[in-house]
């Protein structure tokens, strides 16, 4: 059995993006199995690893894991990021649900065609200025963390969601002045440091090549 975890998932951010930012972030190393083709894709299907036929897949302390949110909340509480109790965790689920729902956005445009792809842009950028980004310069108004008062899954998802906003619109975080400072902060600490320099196992923004790779094996 290998030590570290290991990820099954296509090279590219997709759902399995949250698992690595969350690995990083509490300096745990991994391993990747990227999944280049259908037969590769139908293999682990086959054998009966997958428990709903779909990754993202972790393999981590002798269990192969599915559902990302799952995978996780077993992170997240093996490591310390999960709350001091479980009032501090739901409201971490949350945050990280509603951070989900942001993400996906994004995540969704990049199988669009041009057109729709800007209308969902505009719509990101309406929905993180009037939906989610109030509620995180409200939650972080005189504290470090969204919940309670130690890093948690919810900044984890945070930076990833305001990074991935700002790669679509660039000045997006210019009226939340929290936001700013969270973004500095948590950007900064060693492990999130590490996983932000050039040459980590972070994902680039979604191209052609992830798109047409990932439609090739789940649609074809």
């Amino acid at each position: 059995m290998c030590d570290k975890p290991v990820l099954y998932y296509f090279n590219g951010r997709g759902r399995m993006e949250s698992v690595r930012w969350a690995l990083a972030a509490v300096g745990v190393e991994f391993e990747e199995k990227l999944l280049e083709s259908k037969d590769e894709y139908e293999k682990l299907v086959k054998s009966g690893d997958l428990l709903f036929q779909q990754v993202p897949m972790v393999e981590i302390d002798g269990m192969k894991l599915v559902q990302t949110k799952a995978i996780l909340s077993y992170i997240a509480g093996k490591y310390n990021i999960y709350g001091k109790d479980l009032k501090e965790r739901v409201f971490i689920d949350m945050y990280v649900e509603g951070t989900t729902d942001f993400l996906a956005l994004i995540m969704t445009s990049f199988f669009m065609d041009e057109a729709e792809k800007k209308k969902q842009w505009d719509l990101v950028k309406q929905r993180a200025l009037n939906r989610y980004f109030p509620v995180y310069e409200k939650a972080l108004e005189n504290e470090e963390y969204l919940v309670g008062k130690t890093f948690s899954l919810a900044d984890v998802y945070l930076l990833d969601a305001i990074l991935s906003a700002e790669e679509l619109h660039p000045d997006i975080l210019q009226n939340f002045p929290n936001l700013q400072a969270f973004k500095a902060r948590i950007s900064s600490m060693p492990t999130i440091k590490k996983f932000l320099e050039p040459g980590s196992k972070r994902k680039p923004i979604a191209n052609e090549t992830y798109v047409n790779t990932v439609k090739k094996i789940l649609f074809s």
